[in-house]
């Protein structure tokens, strides 16, 4: 399979896929098991979903950290399950699922992968249902049965809509694109690089132990704040 867990607390899992440096995740209840992200396609997100039933029978819900193909093309191979993410969300992959899916067809079409390129042609993003946090600073509670989980939208950084799922018992915080280990955060025309220190602060003070990317491998704090330390440099140097 595509992909490897690693086990960050008890119930509490990071996935590394080698397509695009990702990072999902998943956190399990006594009752329910979420889903962070879904992958970029149908079939990458049929991936994703088989490994999480190698761990778990539980019903699932899932969390959209934002609207970037990436991160959440492959909600359909979760059929019927409630899909939450920031409410600016749906309307962000509705409004840009063609230009995305376009641009990165093409990208795979030049990179010889066509099994990719098809995949994602093929696809057709499920949209969020469960429109959460429409504010920043915002909070919504899931109760997974034994365990509740916070998700939270620090305000405008990556996208206008980042949702990052804080696991307060483990002491763990899925930051979504709001970190990014092993390369620069990417900045991109939807992004809000002037905010995006301050969204990411608001982050640390949760007092995780382990942030996770949303590419790259789980952060301790130290390398989080260093991150946030060159977004906030990056601000200032701004014109």
């Amino acid at each position: 399979m595509d992909g490897s867990w690693t086990e960050l607390a008890d119930g509490v899992l990071a996935r590394r896929h080698a397509e695009l440096d990702l990072t999902t995740g998943l956190v399990l209840g006594t009752d329910r098991a979420l889903v962070i992200d879904t992958r970029g396609d149908d079939v990458q997100g049929a991936e994703l979903a088989a490994a999480v039933r190698e761990l778990t029978a539980l019903p699932v819900l899932v969390a959209i950290t934002h609207a970037h193909f990436d991160h959440c093309f492959g909600t359909s191979a979760f059929p019927g399950s409630p899909v939450h993410a920031q409410a600016g969300c749906a309307a962000a992959i509705a409004v840009t699922a063609a230009a995305q899916r376009a641009q990165w067809v093409r990208h795979y079409r030049e990179a010889g992968d066509t099994g990719t390129a098809d995949a994602l042609a093929g696809t057709v993003p499920v949209l969020p249902d469960r429109p959460v946090c429409p504010r920043p600073g915002s909070t919504h509670t899931l109760d997974l049965g034994g365990r509740r989980v916070e998700l939270l939208h620090p305000g405008p950084a990556h996208t206008g809509h980042d949702l990052a799922v804080h696991v307060p018992d483990a002491a763990v915080l899925f930051a979504g694109d709001l970190l990014e280990n092993g390369n620069p955060p990417a900045v991109g025309p939807d992004a809000y690089p002037g905010r995006w220190a301050g969204a990411l602060a608001a982050l640390l003070t949760r007092g995780a132990r382990r942030y996770v990317p949303g590419h790259g491998d789980p952060m301790t704090p130290g390398e989080a704040a260093r991150q946030q330390a060159d977004l906030a440099r990056l601000a200032r140097a701004s014109p």
